[in-house]
């Protein structure tokens, strides 16, 4: 995996922003917290280069699929993993069919973020 690559992290919980964030730089990726989609689209309307999106899926305001739905529409090459403390199947179908990368679990295991992460990296170099 490329050092410095960016990810970002929206999750309205600030604990686990943090939490996520800090495992990421642990593993030399820049990583940035958001507490909401909206202010994460600020972001790429500035030409940020995120290599990777992790979500939540349930955030105040705009939530996690519709966030995935405007950068889909935006014609935004960036994958996507989302994180929920609340699965649920049709959620996660409609996720993936929009071109998730993954659907994890909350409380999300190191392993499972890291696999997810390198899968998405390794998909958006190949494309």
């Amino acid at each position: 995996m490329p050092s410095g690559t960016r990810i970002a992290c929206v999750d309205d919980h600030i604990s686990v922003c943090k939490a996520i964030v800090s495992f990421l730089r642990s593993h030399g990726f820049t990583a940035e917290a958001f507490i909401s989609a909206e202010a994460f689209l600020q972001t790429v309307h500035e030409n940020t280069p995120w290599r990777l999106l992790i979500t939540d899926v349930q955030l105040p305001g705009m939530s996690g699929l519709e966030l995935q739905s405007k950068i889909v529409d935006a014609g935004l090459d960036l994958p996507i993993v989302f994180i929920t403390a609340f699965p649920d199947d049709m959620i996660r179908s409609r996720a993936m069919n929009a071109g998730a990368i993954g659907f994890l679990t909350k409380p999300v295991t190191d392993d499972d973020l890291l696999a997810c992460i390198e899968s998405a990296l390794r998909r958006s170099s190949d494309g």
